[in-house]
């Protein structure tokens, strides 16, 4: 997952950002309305959270300019403005969630990986595609019922596709959701941890659609001489 952290106070946001990366998120960390702005309208994120009190305006006036030109990222927003009169406007201006300052960490993560849920139509915390399964609490991945060793990357491209198993992704929208906006990566780098998915699920598991980008496929079946009789 790809976060893109709006938060203006350099401690705080240090912080958040390195308790995702803990978690395996990457994040990138923008201060300004301005600065957000313009990224969101560049790059692909999974998902925003998001500060009111930024230097040149209100987190709120973002909000409003992401949903009017249609833009349904999720969005969490996390301030220390616990009035329920703000609650109810930072909701009803499209904010996916709401969560107050102070936090714990391991609650903003679940409250994170609930949104990217919701938000590619998922109910249940295991994502399964037929016989596989990705646990992303304890980072562990099942095929047919038997552990499968994934990389820190690999691990999370394929989280990525399980999310959005509908959609097509190019190479560049999984290059900012592995990496983030400003990681100077190898031009073939997505390549190189789509290759390590086939090799270890199946060669079907990212299917690659001409001259688009990629989408989830299938995994690969269970041994013929597996297969109960």
């Amino acid at each position: 997952m790809h976060v893109l952290l709006i938060e203006d106070d350099a401690l705080v946001g240090a912080g958040i950002e390195a308790g995702l990366r803990l978690h395996g998120l990457a994040v990138d960390r923008l201060s300004t309305v301005t600065e957000a702005d313009a990224a969101l309208q560049a790059f692909h994120t999974d998902v925003v959270i998001l500060d009111l009190g930024l230097p040149d305006g209100s987190g709120m006036t973002l909000l409003a300019r992401l949903r009017q030109r249609g833009d349904s990222v999720p969005v969490l927003v996390l301030t220390a403005r616990d009035a329920v009169k703000d609650r109810v406007a930072g909701l009803r201006a499209g904010a996916d969630d709401y969560l107050l300052k102070p936090f714990d960490l391991d609650e903003l993560v679940a409250r994170l990986q609930a949104l990217l849920r919701r938000a590619g139509g998922h109910s249940q915390p295991m994502l399964v595609h037929g016989p596989l399964r990705l646990d992303p609490v304890s980072r562990q991945v099942w095929l047919h019922d038997a552990p499968v060793s994934l990389s820190r990357r690999e691990l999370a491209l394929l989280e990525v596709l399980l999310h959005s198993r509908r959609a097509v992704l190019s190479a560049e929208q999984l290059k900012d959701s592995l990496y983030g906006f400003e990681a100077e990566v190898e031009s073939n780098a997505v390549n190189v941890h789509i290759h390590h998915l086939r090799r270890k699920l199946g060669s079907g598991i990212v299917k690659t659609v001409r001259g688009l980008g990629y989408q989830l496929g299938e995994p690969a079946p269970l041994p013929t001489d597996q297969v109960p009789t």
